[in-house]
């Protein structure tokens, strides 16, 4: 005989058995008309194992991607890493050329006034010659005049004696001969003064040259530290461009890792309806047959299955909470269990990136966030480094938080997503991202909560 389902209450009743014993009855009416204990809900979608496998080839696809544009920009942040150290390396050759030009230009600022001292010198020597020159050809006038020249008749015929006139041509002599020798030696001083005058104004050439030089070098040094500037800029700029598509890409991996966990999770749910409606049809056998054998059929059925855990109490619950933040901006203090906040001030260089302005996750915040749902953490990674079993990082898995430290303590962690990769609230400037988990600096071990 054929069956046709009929609808009622979740389960269905086979249409040629409407006309019902007693027993049977009193069993519609202990669980069908008012026992929703047993009651199954309607049964949920049941996705197709091509719907579930080709959203997995998407996710897989954009992932494949992420890892592509992941592996760019890391070589694009290093490339930026190098031109930063070039632009460093021009400004510290910059400021060289600055020292050399202020030091070329006291050199020559001093040579110049050197030059100007010696010209003064030379200057002065020559009116002392001419001066000089002046008071001898007076005296051999006045000499001349009256009649004491040297060798002059007069001289000596006015003597009162031999020994008189001996005495004048020694006197004349010696005067006429003293400013004759003050006359040679302040020509040779003047013609030392004009060659130390002539050096210096050579070394003033010197020292111009230099400064002109040095201010040659400064403005190569200028425009060098420019274009290295600039380069830094445009790849920046490309840096940004590639940062900004690989957040939207790894926007469409969580959409699409979300819609792989939406399909596996109604087929888990349609298998926990026929799990449970299978109980349910076992139990109704079961107080059927109490029934048709006049057993009392004992007290109520079981409630049914275990309440589902709270959300977020499992690893990919709270993987997909942090994956949820991808591309939210870095605030240095942000973040909590509810989602992201405000950052706060550091005096330092949060306040420089304007972290307290803006509404995002620092790395610590993240973590309160992802794991909300499993326990509640300190917003500070060092303590969240002890918040948990840890294990060695050869042994970690997928969910476990990585850190990053030294002897001066913890500075950073990271949700690990396997397969080398790990996403993580980076620091002021950047946004929540998906990056190659980093080895430098990393701490011996990771923390566990979850498993």
């Amino acid at each position: 005989m054929a069956v046709v389902p009929e609808r009622r209450k979740g389960w269905c009743v086979p249409s040629g058995r409407r006309g019902l014993t007693v027993s049977t009855l009193a069993l519609v009416i202990l669980f069908g008309a008012g026992g929703t204990g047993l009651a199954a809900p309607p049964p949920p979608p049941n996705p197709s194992d091509s719907d579930i496998d080709s959203s997995k080839a998407q996710a897989n696809a954009k992932a494949g991607e992420v890892g592509r544009l992941t592996n760019q920009l890391a070589q694009a942040e290093q490339k930026l890493s190098q031109l930063q150290d070039d632009v460093e390396l021009k400004q510290e050759e910059a400021n060289k050329a600055l020292v050399d030009l202020q030091t070329a230009q006291d050199a020559a600022a001093q040579a110049e006034n050197d030059a100007k001292a010696a010209r003064t010198e030379a200057d002065a020597a020559a009116g002392a010659i001419e001066k000089a020159r002046t008071d001898l050809k007076s005296f051999a006038a006045a000499s001349f005049q009256q009649g004491s020249t040297v060798g002059s008749l007069s001289a000596y015929l006015s003597a009162d004696s031999p020994k008189d006139m001996l005495a004048r041509a020694q006197l004349l002599d010696a005067v006429g001969g003293d400013r004759l020798n003050a006359l040679d030696r302040l020509q040779q001083a003047q013609t030392e003064k004009s060659n130390k005058d002539s050096a210096a104004r050579k070394a003033a050439e010197i020292a111009q040259q230099k400064q002109d030089a040095a201010r040659q070098a400064k403005n190569g040094a200028d425009a060098a530290q420019n274009a290295a500037v600039s380069a830094q800029d445009n790849q920046q700029t490309q840096n940004s461009a590639l940062e900004a598509n690989k957040s939207s890409v790894e926007q469409q991996l969580y959409t699409a890792q979300a819609k792989v966990n939406g399909l596996q999770g109604q087929r888990q749910r349609y298998q926990d309806w026929l799990a449970q409606k299978q109980r349910e049809d076992d139990e109704r056998a079961r107080q059927a047959a109490l029934a048709s054998s006049g057993g009392g059929g004992g007290g109520r059925p079981s409630a049914g299955s275990r309440p589902s855990a709270p959300a977020g109490a499992s690893i990919e619950a709270v993987i997909a909470r942090a994956l949820s933040k991808l591309g939210m901006p870095y605030a240095w203090g942000g973040g909590n269990a509810s989602g992201p906040t405000r950052g706060i001030r550091d005096g330092g260089v949060a306040d420089r990136y304007g972290d307290y302005n803006k509404i995002g996750f620092d790395c610590s915040g993240l973590m309160i966030y992802a794991f909300a749902g499993v326990r509640s953490l300190s917003h500070y990674s060092g303590y969240q480094y002890t918040s948990g079993r840890r294990v060695p990082l050869s042994q970690m898995r997928r969910g476990d938080m990585l850190f990053y430290g030294g002897a001066g303590g913890i500075h950073h962690v990271a949700l690990y997503l396997g397969g080398g990769q790990m996403v993580e609230a980076p620091q002021s400037g950047l946004r929540v991202r998906i990056a190659p988990v980093r080895y430098g600096g990393i701490m011996p071990y990771a923390t566990r909560l979850v498993g």
